[in-house]
């Protein structure tokens, strides 16, 4: 979300290698399968990285294309889930948590601000540009039922030679 609380793609934030247009790097060349697994090996790091108990929703990964570039050769993989902990309390601790790790290793918060909501939600936004993801976080600590907002999102792929982009 931007600040005054509409929707922004978080990859709009991500580094500046790539696609000048749309800022959103290149992921490299994979199959469908390939960077689908790659996005979930990322959102399972982040599931690590709440430290808390709690349950994950169960939405899988879709499959766009990449704006501005041929959709028949490229695609980008996103991975929006929500977790809800087992404690409402731990809600806060889960985002600091994330706070915490996604400052570490190759992760770099690129933007953390209140949205412009009636509760101010908590929203970070950090790139991996090793593995060229971003993650999209926002904390709904005032909520009857605490939880987190999480989509994780790739870099643009490009499909390898003769393979065609199963979009899901």
């Amino acid at each position: 979300m931007t600040n005054d609380g509409t929707p922004e793609s978080p990859t709009t934030n991500t580094s500046e290698s790539g696609d000048s247009a749309s800022g959103i790097p290149h992921a490299g060349t994979a199959s469908t399968d390939e960077a689908v697994a790659a996005v979930k090996a990322v959102s399972s790091q982040i599931y690590d990285f709440l430290g808390v108990p709690g349950t994950a929703s169960q939405a899988g990964p879709g499959v766009k294309a990449c704006s501005g570039k041929d959709p028949d050769t490229y695609f980008q993989v996103y991975h929006p889930w929500n977790f809800t902990p087992e404690s409402g309390a731990d809600n806060d601790v889960a985002v600091e948590n994330l706070k915490e790790k996604l400052g570490t290793g190759d992760w770099v918060i690129k933007s953390s601000y209140r949205d412009n909501s009636a509760n101010k939600n908590l929203n970070i936004v950090a790139d991996n540009d090793a593995k060229k993801m971003s993650v999209w976080i926002v904390g709904y600590s005032k909520r009857d039922t605490p939880s987190i907002g999480i989509e994780v999102t790739s870099g643009c792929y490009r499909v390898p030679e003769g393979q065609t982009i199963q979009h899901s």
